[in-house]
């Protein structure tokens, strides 16, 4: 990312202090697109119709939102639609070293780890997770001391164990692959793809570099990393061309091919499907927000 385009908020969290919690009510939001060097817990009730936008990915927010960001993770949420003026807004920020590698990397904390490497591209929880939180979330400012970070602890844990959990941002938006796949072959595979991206990649050559036949490639790679092989090209080419789109003048032409797709039309089609906008309106949404600082 271009960083001088965007606010870097300097948050009031001491380097004495092992995290910091605001709880407010308000009828809007009107802080710009910004990053900054913690991360952060935001819960939001009563904003339907906020618009949120989390690295690459924008959409309007339902009654309740509970959202966790790895550090210098663009966003914001912006008033957009919602009419409301009774929202409650809990944000919690904590040291992106709270928790150590060596603390992390135990047995007993593998949950929490991975929602910590999830989190560098946001995650949105469920509204039932949300609504499960709520009341501590909501009352953790009131607790002191030991008592606050043990409770800050169990809600993430809580929160590393809870279903329906979406990643929201593009893997490849920050130019960083942050998932974790325990597999060299894996790794591997991924490795050739961002290197290769903009290129025409078949299933046969990348399963060659595993030394596995294509259907046996096929069914590993699905079921080590989610995703088919297809829908993982894909996702890593759109990450780098909604970056352009953002960063760039480059027509929207020039960028679909420079990202691996050689038919604009298929392109819109696959950008309008993963991201719920033509890539034209994208833009010019995400230039809206950033206008915002001018």
């Amino acid at each position: 990312m271009i960083r001088h385009k965007l606010l870097r908020e300097i948050t009031p969290l001491s380097e004495s202090d092992c995290f910091t919690v605001f709880s407010r009510t308000k009828s809007s939001f009107d802080y710009p697109l910004h990053y900054h060097e913690e991360f952060e817990l935001n819960f939001i009730k009563n904003a339907k119709g906020v618009k949120r936008v989390i690295g690459d990915h924008m959409e309007d927010i339902d009654e309740l939102e509970l959202v966790l960001l790895g550090p210098n993770l663009q966003h914001t949420w912006r008033t957009h639609n919602c009419t409301s003026t009774n929202i409650q807004e809990v944000t919690i920020q904590f040291h992106k070293d709270l928790f150590g590698e060596s603390l992390l990397s135990r047995n007993q904390l593998n949950m929490i780890r991975s929602l910590m490497e999830k989190a560098q591209r946001g995650i949105l929880f469920s509204q039932e997770t949300a609504r499960q939180l709520s009341a501590r979330l909501l009352n953790l400012g009131k607790k002191k001391g030991f008592d606050s970070i043990l409770e800050l602890m169990s809600i993430l844990n809580d929160l590393s164990l809870s279903k329906d959990m979406v990643v929201l941002s593009n893997a490849t938006f920050n130019n960083r692959e942050v998932i974790k796949y325990n597999s060299r072959r894996i790794e591997k595979v991924m490795e050739y793809i961002n290197k290769n991206y903009q290129k025409s990649i078949s299933l046969q050559e990348v399963a060659k570099l595993t030394n596995m036949a294509e259907a046996a490639f096929s069914r590993f790679f699905k079921n080590r990393s989610g995703l088919t092989f297809v829908e993982t090209l894909t996702d890593i080419r759109l990450g780098h061309a909604t970056r352009m789109l953002i960063n760039s003048t480059q027509s929207i032409s020039e960028i679909a091919y420079q990202c691996g797709f050689n038919n604009i039309s298929n392109f819109n089609r696959i950008f309008k499907k993963k991201k719920g906008c033509s890539p034209k309106e994208f833009r010019e949404s995400y230039a809206s927000e950033a206008r915002v600082l001018i």
